[in-house]
């Protein structure tokens, strides 16, 4: 076998091989940082159709593009106001240290957008630098605290982790800094389990209750997210907007995972160029496209996917691993330390199938130097990103990035056409449809 290896006579790629010889060595599931990494339908799979003659493109040097989102209409008194269609997205704590959480936070701010807390509660650096802030409500419920809830702009219901759509995840936790501790309020061990459901509602006509209780918690200002992960989508959608959600967040298959089974991350769950278009017509099909807002999680890495996914029918998007690469020469720098330091196993993991490595750092901001740096560059990363979907709305003649539509698209293979009801490029129609 040795010699197949070597000669390429395998069937099995080198990844697939050590994978093998991974699980017969440790008899264990493969947990640690993880993203899909398979050949998928992604927003690479549509193009943008510009303005020629029939359509007047906008010019650029005087002519406005409008990007300021509102989120959270329905029923809270007080909705949220983006500067752009983008948010951050909760991440855990056992991924991010404090210091980084804090960043992200502060970035957040400068650009003038929306920051999720994540797994593992509120830090006090995340809201004191987060302008406006998201507490993320987990099945888990490590963390949780009601004072920190009522501090919160938009409260994060997640209906079961991304990850894992069916089944609860195993954790490591060793390495957990006393701040993580303290903020957690939980006796951390070497493997522990993150339940798949919330203690106190196990269907869907248990969500309405749910909502209204976080609704009376915050006096009915702060918007409700429902969060549910790609699978059942359609039904899912409407059964969230039924319970009264303002906001609905749908979390592709390409959505990282700070820890859980790689294999449920690469075999579970839908695209997100296809559950956005699930999620639009369920609220399409319910009359509430105008009232509920979408925002899409997974797999974001530019302003032309941004401007693709507003197309098919998202209010937002939210971005994780792209915000936490823009912080990479800071973020190496720290995991450098922190191993010398003797920090998380899995936070530095040179296993990321992208070759990302996750800082895990001081204990405070205040000990962490490049923290300003790192923040301007998270904000630096938003207005480009702002920059690209204005360019592509001005080039479709649009003066406002929200009035991009399906019929601005056409897609470049006949599975993205199917998949988004889109017509392929040179036609007007959808093959079968």
């Amino acid at each position: 076998m040795a010699a197949m290896e070597q000669t390429g006579d395998t069937p099995y790629t080198p990844r697939e091989y050590a994978e093998i010889q991974e699980k017969a060595e440790t008899g264990h599931l493969r947990v640690g940082v993880t993203s899909s990494i398979r050949q998928r339908p992604t927003f690479d799979d549509l193009t943008l159709i510009p303005c020629s003659l029939s359509r007047v493109p906008l010019e650029s040097f005087y002519e406005q593009c409008t990007t300021t989102t509102t989120l959270g209409t329905r029923f809270a008194t007080q909705p949220v106001v983006l500067h752009t269609p983008i948010t951050i997205a909760g991440m855990g704590a056992r991924m991010l240290p404090p210091a980084v959480r804090g960043a992200l936070a502060y970035g957040s701010a400068r650009a003038g957008i929306l920051y999720t807390t994540g797994h593992g509660g509120m830090l006090a650096e995340e809201r004191e630098y987060a302008k406006l802030l998201s507490y993320e409500v987990l099945p888990s419920r490590i963390g949780f605290n009601p004072r920190h809830l009522i501090q919160a702009d938009v409260i994060e219901l997640v209906s079961v982790r991304g990850v894992s759509p069916s089944i609860g995840m195993p954790q490591r936790d060793d390495g957990a800094t006393p701040s993580e501790r303290s903020t957690q309020e939980t006796a951390y061990s070497r493997l522990s389990h993150s339940p798949t459901r919330h203690p106190d509602w196990v269907g869907p006509e248990d969500l309405p209750k749910k909502v209204e209780e976080l609704r009376e918690a915050t006096d009915w200002q702060a918007p409700i997210i429902v969060k549910i992960s790609a699978a059942h989508v359609y039904d899912d959608v409407q059964l969230a907007a039924k319970a009264g959600a303002d906001i609905v967040t749908v979390e592709g298959m390409e959505a990282g995972a700070s820890t859980g089974p790689a294999i449920l991350n690469e075999h579970t769950g839908v695209p997100g160029i296809g559950a956005i278009c699930q999620a639009r017509r369920a609220l399409e099909d319910l009359g509430l496209e105008d009232d509920v807002s979408l925002i899409l999680c997974g797999g974001i890495r530019s302003g032309a996917d941004i401007a693709k996914a507003l197309a098919l029918g998202a209010n937002a998007v939210s971005i994780g691993t792209a915000a936490l690469v823009s912080l990479e020469p800071w973020a190496q720098h720290e995991t450098e330390q922190d191993k010398r330091d003797g920090g998380r196993e899995e936070s530095g993991g040179s296993d990321r199938p992208d070759g990302m490595t996750i800082a895990s750092a001081a204990e405070t901001v205040a000990d962490l130097p490049g923290f300003d740096d790192a923040a301007q560059r998270l904000a630096n990363f938003i207005s480009t990103l702002t920059q690209e979907i204005q360019l592509l709305a001005r080039a479709c003649g649009k003066a406002n990035v929200h009035d991009l539509e399906a019929e601005d698209l056409r897609a470049l293979s006949l599975e993205a056409s199917l998949i988004t009801n889109v017509p392929l490029v040179g036609m007007d129609t959808v093959i079968g449809r």
